[in-house]
Order: C-alpha cells, then structure tokens, then sequence
C-alpha cells in the first residue's frame, strides 16, 4: 500500500499549513455542540437499554404464561444478553462522540491545534467503530440468510408442511 506524504506540498518541498477561516471554525464548534448532546443522549440510551435488559427475562415469563409469545424457556436471557450488548457498542459510540465534541469545541474556542487535533483523532476513531461494526453486521445478516435458505427444505420436512415452495 503506498503511503501519502501530509507534511509537504506534492508540488514544492514547502510544508503544509492548514488554516481554517471563520466559517470553517463555525462549523466546527457547531458540530461539536450537536457531537456533544448526541454524546449525552447517547449514554442516557445506552443506561436505559441496560436497565431494560434486565427486564426482558421476567417480562417473556410472564408473557409465556399468558400465550403471548411462544414458550422458548432461553428467549429471555438470549434477549437480554443482546440488550446489553447493544447498550455496550451503543455506549462507546456516544462516548467518541462526545469526546470529539468536547475536544473540537475546546479546541476551535481557544485556538488549540493539539485540542482539535485530538478531537479530530476521537471522530476517526467513532467512524473507524462505525465502520467495523457495518462490516460485521452485514456479514452476520448474510450467514443468517445462507443458514436459513439452507434449512430451510430441512425445518420444512419437519414441520411436515406441504407449502407452494415445494
């Protein structure tokens, strides 16, 4: 792979010196203020969904005993365990978030090239987690899809169903 020189000019041996105007500053600090409140939303999000983890077990009991769902004695934990990991990617994507928020404010207000650089370094990190988590999802959802078209015939067989897919 070959690798981009960001220290010199690809015309002249001159550094590169990157200067924001003040509309470019702007937007900045007001993406760090929405980065922020989404930061904080976010981990308010992530607490309630695991609190609620912790409800779903008992609440699929009860809702068992009823005939309201169908009777799979794992469902509640199983459901559970997602939740919370859920509550986990939901967290440390809101809390990327908020730090670049946090950083780029600080950063854009008091003129910090350190400051915005490491807020910057934070939104990296927050795409780089988006990203990764896109890949796994998507490879996930196409396994289940393989699984299930491949088991299909066979769950057929056993329910003993005859459907106008045969």
């Amino acid at each position: 792979m070959e690798t981009t020189n960001l220290t010199r000019s690809p015309d002249s041996d001159k550094p590169l010196v990157l200067v924001l105007n003040q509309q470019a500053k702007y937007f900045l600090h007001t993406a760090g203020k929405w980065a922020s409140f989404l930061g904080k939303l976010g981990f308010v999000t992530a607490i309630l969904i695991a609190i609620s983890a912790f409800f779903v077990g008992p609440l699929f009991s009860v809702m068992a005993r009823f005939d309201q769902v169908p009777q799979i004695p794992w469902i509640g934990g199983i459901t559970g365990f997602v939740a919370i990991v859920v509550a986990i990617f939901y967290f440390y994507f809101s809390f990327y978030l908020y730090r670049f928020g946090r950083g780029i404010k600080r950063g854009v207000t008091f003129q910090s090239e350190a400051e915005v650089a490491s807020a910057l370094g934070k939104l990296k990190a927050f795409f780089k987690l988006w990203g990764i988590t896109t890949i796994v999802l998507i490879a996930l959802y196409i396994m289940i899809i393989v699984a299930l078209v491949a088991a299909g015939p066979a769950l057929q067989q056993a329910v003993g169903t005859n459907s106008a897919i045969s």
